[in-house]
């Protein structure tokens, strides 16, 4: 379960970056190009990531 976490975050982290890149105008070729609005979604993205992965990696280790 901590691993998948720790995976499902670290996807959040990637595609909020991809989406910050095309809200700024960095990445070209999508309808979310230059929208600021993709922008701030792509901050609440990697903020979610972030969270979620760090809660993960500092969480109860498992006792096997």
């Amino acid at each position: 379960m901590r691993n998948g976490l720790i995976v499902v975050g670290v996807l959040l982290l990637l595609v909020g970056l991809v989406w910050v890149g095309q809200g700024l105008g960095y990445i070209k070729g999508s309808f979310m190009t230059g929208d600021v609005k993709w922008f701030w979604i792509g901050v609440g993205m990697i903020a979610a990531g972030l969270v979620l992965g760090v809660g993960a990696l500092r969480g109860r280790q498992s006792r096997v």
